[in-house]
């Protein structure tokens, strides 16, 4: 069959920018579709920390110093391109110092609605200037969800685009990126306003998200239980109209892991490696882990792990209740990675302080500490509210650190609970949100890890399985296939 020109747009993408998972999953998929044999450009912003930190940069003369209009005010933006050797995707990367050299990737600032217009405004314009038609333009969450609007309004007339279609995937709808409906000008829609959603203007807002599920050619999100929920209330965050009213479903694919950076086999973040037939560099993980966090037990006792932004969401407020009891009455450790809200970060540092040697808290996030904590740990918790796929449940099972989770979106899809008797099973999965429900999985785990034949199955059942990205990028080559 022949290749497709693909468009991969993201707010950011690995290894250049990171705060979640969908720089993960932005850059993974736009390697594996490269791998695959397309033609994939991907477009980032060039933020702060990405001049700061990849200086074999270029710029590509048929894009620079592009004058566009963000309502009354006027920019330049250029395009730069990594040198990346020719191999993978071309990445480019939209230099607007004005709007993204900032201290952090995305800003509470009053102009945030207007960086995202602009880049993905810049993209199109680049794509012009580069004579390049895409097949596809793939968008990623709010930042990017106005391109579907774009390309059949203000660049309609332009027979570039053509025969180019959407997709918008939704990595977590509960972000959507509203901004004041007085703000209308900055899209610079011009006659086109009249296709923003009118309800919305009459409430007084304008929603990005809502504009790319109206109009993209198709709408994706990170895993087929997700794809579900968000289509009904509560978890469809008031965007479940919307998504009931396109003629087509919503597209759930799990988000796959890229295992080149997440192996125990070669882990370049990790001292001692280990595979599922000799586990035993596990334990001197273990062993690092424990003293790095300045834990005072032996590595007989299990550690339990979060790497988790401190966020409702993530269930951090059922912990409050569950784990100082769970603490006091069984002998495990605790590790967790994460930043966040202050509430969650000072309760997380009060369990610290009241369990010392027994709990430890990292406050932010460390890329390599993140690796140690997956090798090093026997449980991972992930009590999530919601939870649109998550790949930390994913990585853990690669790495025999047992997940505990809720049984919602990616992690009812990629985690099956355990049953001792037939020895079938991945972990420990749970169904209510509610404290109980927490402390009742977080002592299952506790009693399974004392039965080491159980255990030694349990992590055996979890480190066979495969969520590698060659499963999930045919599905995404047959829906791009089908829209073309």
């Amino acid at each position: 069959m022949a290749a497709l020109k693909l468009c991969i747009v993201a707010s950011e993408m690995m290894p250049f920018a990171k705060t979640g998972g969908l720089a993960d999953v932005a850059g993974a998929l736009s390697r594996q579709l490269a791998f695959l044999g397309h033609e994939v450009r991907a477009f980032v912003p060039f933020y702060r920390s990405i001049r700061e930190n990849f200086k074999d940069v270029r710029g590509v003369d048929a894009v620079q110093g592009v004058p566009i209009a963000i309502g009354a005010d006027r920019f330049e933006f250029s395009l730069l391109e990594l040198d990346n050797g020719r191999k993978g995707p071309t990445v480019y990367f939209i230099d607007c110092p004005a709007m993204f050299s900032r201290a952090s990737l995305y800003t509470e600032d009053p102009d945030e609605h207007r960086r995202f217009i602009l880049f993905s405004r810049a993209v199109l314009e680049s794509c012009q200037r580069l004579r390049y038609s895409p097949d596809i333009i793939h968008c990623n969450d709010w930042h990017t969800a106005f391109l579907p609007l774009y390309l059949k309004s203000v660049y309609a007339w332009d027979q570039l685009f053509a025969r180019s279609r959407s997709v918008l995937t939704i990595h977590n709808i509960g972000y959507q990126g509203e901004f004041a409906a007085g703000q209308a000008a900055d899209l610079g829609l011009g006659f086109s306003e009249n296709r923003l959603q009118q309800s919305d203007l009459r409430a007084g807002i304008i929603n990005p998200l809502k504009h790319g599920i109206v109009f993209a050619d198709a709408v994706t999100t990170v895993s087929p239980t997700y794809a579900r929920e968000i289509c009904v209330t509560p978890l469809g965050m008031g965007m479940q109209d919307a998504l009931s009213q396109r003629h087509d479903p919503i597209v759930g694919i799990l988000n796959g892991v890229d295992y080149e950076e997440w192996d125990p086999r070669t882990d370049p973040h990790l001292e001692h490696h280990f595979h599922l037939a000799d586990v035993r560099g596990k334990i001197r993980n273990k062993r690092r882990l424990i003293e790095r966090s300045g834990l005072r037990f032996g590595d007989s006792v299990p550690l339990m792990s979060m790497v988790t932004r401190l966020a409702e969401q993530k269930g951090v407020d059922l912990l409050f209740d569950s784990l100082p009891p769970l603490l006091n009455a069984r002998l495990f450790g605790l590790v967790v990675l994460g930043a966040g809200e202050r509430r969650y970060r000072e309760f997380f540092e009060t369990l610290a302080a009241q369990f010392p040697g027994q709990v430890a808290f990292h406050r932010g996030y460390d890329e390599p500490l993140a690796h140690l904590i997956e090798a090093g740990s026997d449980m991972f918790l992930m009590p999530s509210r919601y939870e649109p796929c998550g790949l930390n449940q994913m990585y853990s099972l690669r790495y025999g650190t047992i997940p505990i989770v809720r049984k919602t979106g990616g992690l009812a899809d990629s985690v099956q609970h355990f049953d001792p008797g037939s020895g079938a099973g991945t972990g420990v999965v749970f169904e209510h949100y509610d404290a109980p429900a927490v402390s009742w999985a977080i002592n299952t785990a506790l009693d399974w890890f004392a039965d080491a034949p159980s255990w030694r199955k349990l992590m055996r059942n979890a480190m066979a399985q495969d969520f590698s990205w060659q499963h999930q990028i045919q599905q995404y080559d047959a829906l791009y296939r089908r829209l073309t």
